[in-house]
């Protein structure tokens, strides 16, 4: 589109004026652009032009101390991530052009610095390389001023560009132009770690005249490009070597990508996100692992047993004005469950409580709180059905939401009565029956639920499932709160979620 300036990097030379730090084309960036990060952005980034609009590319690591405040405070602003899985793995495809073209068969890191080439002079991978630390602080600064930026993720880009660009457009107050989709458009914007990413459907080959002075060492496979390359259907191998760092930075992309306007997954779900019973809850704060963790950090290892067989016992506590209702009665029967499925290394009655009344504390939860413990068998060194593989102890969760915690976790969760006290509630008999004791004793308040949710599902049935014919059969008479379970002779057992 012909409406927008575009500014390549222009902090560029302060960042290497600033830092000091070596590359290949520091002199010539020193000696070419202004370095004084005071005009550059009273005089380049925010002074006059000849367009209606102005873009620039900024790189997060380049924002040193000492600039404007304007440099956030002015402007609009949005923020463009990549996995930090696909970033470093471009890293091994630079290292492995480096070598191609100095015909080394073997080589290390070391290899290419010791050799000569201009490559020892570009940092190689690290958290503050790669900036996504710096980039949430930059998101929670403008944040804080009242201008939460436009998040997009540059596979979404890549998937869907016209929808992503609208959208964009569309949070920045600009109007899209279909110039923006046609062929022969100039322009990019290059995204950290040698990852170019044109926003156009279409462009001409070879460089652009608005390209930095570091376009030679780092743009070249854009240049050589005339279209968006169609995604990988599988990803590369990733160099286990960045493990570390992937482990690192993956929190901080995570931590941003929740606010990305649309998400590409392979598993991406058509259901709008759904409204929670009591908004409260969207914010909590949680135990795990000995710490206290926001809600959506609240997880566990894909290894615990109760995700690979259902393998833990749980009670569910209810806060009434400051007290826990029959505390040391549900934590007695949690351990003789824990008992009857030779659970070793358990916690103790004074750590679980512990747990418990801190995170109360924490999230200042003294009533209408409704609290669900899990004890599982514990993480597994790798997967399976035997116990002996549970070397790592027992793993205590806290879960009312049915949201899987990590080591020592709590996680309350504002609730109140879910049933009418005064006028009762109503009942369907289903056709789904208790657990025998001969398979898997129901006094064991083990999490393997499936039976439970099968009569839960034909309580339900009259609302909005319309699964089978037997279902809807007994959902005739359901619209009900739940369901009355009977034994294998046919006797009242409990029902599916309540007690009778």
């Amino acid at each position: 589109r012909d409406d927008i300036e575009v500014l390549d990097e222009p902090l560029y030379g302060t960042f290497l004026r600033v830092t000091g730090v070596e590359r290949p084309y520091r002199e010539d960036v020193l000696s070419k652009m202004e370095c004084d990060g005071n005009k550059v952005v009273d005089n380049i980034i925010y002074g006059p032009g000849k367009n209606r609009y102005r873009y620039c590319k900024h790189i997060a690591k380049q924002r040193v101390p000492g600039l404007p405040n304007d440099l956030l405070q002015k402007g609009k602003h949005f923020i463009l991530i990549q996995n930090p899985l696909n970033i470093l793995v471009s890293y091994v495809n630079l290292y492995k052009g480096i070598a191609y073209f100095m015909n080394l068969t073997a080589y290390t890191l070391e290899d290419l610095k010791i050799s000569g080439s201009s490559f020892e002079k570009v940092v190689p991978p690290s958290f503050l390389e790669l900036g996504l630390g710096d980039l949430v602080s930059i998101y929670s600064e403008l944040c804080a001023l009242g201008k939460p930026p436009p998040v997009i993720d540059a596979a979404d880009l890549q998937q869907n560009p016209e929808d992503t660009l609208r959208g964009l457009c569309k949070d920045l107050d600009i109007p899209f132009h279909d110039a923006m989709l046609r062929h022969n458009a100039l322009g990019g914007l290059y995204l950290h770690a040698h990852v170019q990413i044109c926003l156009r459907l279409g462009w001409e080959a070879g460089p652009k005249p608005i390209d930095g002075l570091w376009a030679p060492w780092w743009y070249k496979s854009v240049h050589n490009s005339t279209h968006f390359a169609s995604p990988r259907k599988y990803p590369r191998p990733f160099p286990f070597s960045f493990y570390d760092l992937l482990e690192q930075s993956l929190p901080f992309y995570n931590l941003l990508k929740r606010n990305v306007r649309q998400t590409s997954s392979l598993l991406r779900s058509p259901l709008p996100v759904p409204d929670l019973p009591v908004p409260e809850n969207a914010k909590l704060l949680a135990w795990v692992g000995d710490e206290i963790v926001p809600r959506e950090s609240a997880k566990v290892s894909v290894f615990d047993s109760v995700v690979q067989g259902g393998d833990a016992v749980w009670e569910g506590l209810r806060i009434y004005n400051r007290k826990i209702f029959k505390l040391e009665e549900h934590l007695d029967r949690m351990f003789d469950s824990a008992k009857a499925l030779a659970f070793i290394n358990v916690p103790t009655h004074d750590q679980i409580k512990e747990a418990i009344f801190r995170t109360l504390n924490a999230n200042g939860m003294f009533d209408n709180t409704h609290i669900r413990l899990t004890l599982t068998r514990g993480k597994k060194v790798t997967s399976g059905m035997s116990p002996s593989f549970n070397q790592y102890g027992c793993t205590l969760i806290a879960d009312v939401l049915n949201v899987s915690c990590g080591k020592n976790a709590v996680l309350p969760e504002w609730k109140p009565p879910v049933y009418d006290n005064e006028s009762g509630i109503k009942l369907v008999t289903a056709t789904t029956r208790r657990n025998s004791p001969n398979n898997l004793d129901s006094k064991i308040h083990h999490n393997n639920l499936l039976n439970n949710i099968l009569a839960k599902v034909v309580s339900n049935a009259g609302l909005s499932f319309d699964f089978t014919i037997k279902l809807r059969i007994e959902g005739n008479n359901a619209n009900a709160d739940d369901a009355i379970m009977l034994d294998k002779d046919g006797y009242v057992s409990e029902t599916n979620a309540t007690n009778i």
